[in-house]
C-alpha cells in the first residue's frame, strides 16, 4: 500500500501498550480495519457495509461462534 494510514485503536480495546486492540484508519473512499497483533492483515470496507454489520451485532442477528 503507498498511502500512509492514520492508525487509531479503539478505546474498547483495554487500554495499555499490549497487542490486543482493533484499529482504524480512514481515507476519503475506504475504512481499514486491523488487529494490532496481526498489522500486515487489514480488512477494508466502507461506512455503509460496517455500519450494518455493527448493527446487526448489536442487534444479535450476526452469529459470533462457529
Amino acid at each position: 500500500m503507498s498511502e500512509s494510514l492514520h492508525w487509531q485503536k479503539s478505546t474498547f480495546s483495554g487500554g495499555g501498550d499490549g497487542n490486543t486492540c482493533v484499529e482504524i484508519a480512514a481515507t476519503p473512499t475506504a475504512l481499514h480495519l486491523r488487529e494490532s497483533d496481526t498489522p500486515g492483515t487489514e480488512l477494508v470496507t466502507t461506512t455503509g457495509p460496517l455500519a450494518l454489520l455493527i448493527r446487526e451485532v448489536k442487534a444479535g442477528s450476526v452469529p459470533t461462534g462457529a
